[in-house]
């Protein structure tokens, strides 16, 4: 039994919707994904387990693995897409369309079209006994909370040597990113009457103060921490948005600002929770209003593997650049939390991802490839 072409293989995993989302309207399951995959890997003698997320049996990881050892390599991606908006596409986003040299789909680039290319380079070494395994790792929900590689690194595996997270990164090698948490500081006043402020406790006057102390930290922050792999070497604090109080002539009795912080490598942040908590809680307890930080998301760990690491030299080698670092987060920490050397690198580009008529270029596949091949010959043989 054969399995179809890169072009097919690429049709039909578009052609499965899989999209990940924190809002329950747009979130579905990757099953249907995971299984096609595993039905083309199985074919091709690779052994498959199938592993469910913890408490949500419609999202699924894979670890496909071709030959034995202690050590190996993983090319591993994600199956889920973001949701899309399907009127803006000048074609469906679930059919594949080929025009101006490109393929076009939800997850072209982003990234189903990794599977295919790994698997690719995969055929080449069939019938070639490897000294150490091959491993193609899917996984579930890395566009909204990461669940897939949470489980993985809380289950301990996969065991390889050296992982390959294939993100679109036109083919250089990525061996930084910073981390990022999103946190809501909820603030509980009391309402009253604007015309005597004694009779309420206004959580937009505490709010206010909050907004200023999280503008010393930001400060703070980038002037303690710096890294110059990134292109801007100071972490980031954003005040995305607010919201509090109905009306201009009642006290404001509850307040809600969103913000998020990327830090750079060096930093963590369970400690950077902590840090918040101890600047803001004195500020409630002076305005007499409850306070509460809340995790929005779990958050990503700052990510960085040492620039002499044998993969990041293996990889610059064989794809002729620099690794360097990018803006955007990663399943990679988690790879590295289970010990193994770990980069990004992957065809197509991050600036067409997230947005209409997302796609990966056709020039982009034969290099992939072959990059793929070189870094199988050099860790599995």
């Amino acid at each position: 039994m054969s399995i179809p072409d890169l072009k097919t293989q690429l049709a039909e995993l578009i052609a499965l919707p899989s999209i990940s989302s924190a809002s329950p309207r747009h979130d579905m399951g990757n099953l249907a994904v995971i299984e096609r995959l595993a039905q083309w890997l199985e074919t091709l003698g690779f052994a498959v387990r199938i592993l469910p997320l913890p408490d949500n049996p419609n999202k699924a990881n894979l670890l496909a693995t071709l030959g034995t050892g202690p050590g190996g390599l993983v090319l591993a991606g994600h199956t889920d897409t973001v949701p899309c908006d399907e009127q803006l596409w000048d074609s469906s986003p679930f059919t594949l369309s080929e025009r101006d040299n490109r393929f076009y789909g939800l997850g072209a680039t982003d990234m189903k079209g990794f599977f295919p290319i790994a698997i690719e380079a995969a055929r080449t070494f069939l019938d070639t006994p490897l000294k150490q395994p091959l491993m193609i790792l899917a996984t579930a929900d890395e566009e909204s909370s990461m669940a897939g590689a949470r489980a993985l690194a809380s289950q301990g595996f996969p065991k390889a040597r050296y992982a390959v997270i294939g993100e679109p990164t036109g083919l250089r090698p990525i061996r930084m990113h910073k981390g990022i948490m999103m946190e809501a500081v909820r603030l509980q006043g009391r309402s009253g009457h604007s015309s005597d402020p004694a009779l309420g406790r206004s959580a937009l006057d505490a709010m206010h103060d909050v907004m200023t102390e999280l503008v010393n930290l930001r400060k703070a922050l980038q002037s303690r921490y710096q890294h110059s792999g990134f292109t801007l070497p100071t972490p980031t604090l954003n005040l995305g948005c607010i919201h509090g109080g109905d009306n201009p002539n009642r006290i404001c009795g509850q307040c809600e600002l969103q913000f998020d912080l990327r830090g750079v490598p060096g930093m963590h942040n369970d400690e950077l929770r902590q840090q918040i908590r101890q600047r803001l809680q004195p500020i409630a307890d002076h305005h007499q209003v409850n306070f509460e930080l809340v995790d929005l998301m779990p958050g990503i760990e700052p990510f960085e593997q040492d620039a002499d690491s044998d993969l990041v030299k293996a990889a610059e080698q064989l794809s002729g650049h620099q690794a360097d670092a990018v803006a955007f987060g990663t399943e990679a920490g988690f790879m590295q939390q289970l010990g193994m050397e770990t980069i990004v690198m992957g065809p197509g580009s991050i600036d067409v991802a997230h947005q209409p008529n997302e796609y990966l270029a056709h020039e982009q596949i034969v290099p992939a490839v072959e990059l793929l091949r070189g870094l199988i010959k050099r860790f599995c043989l």
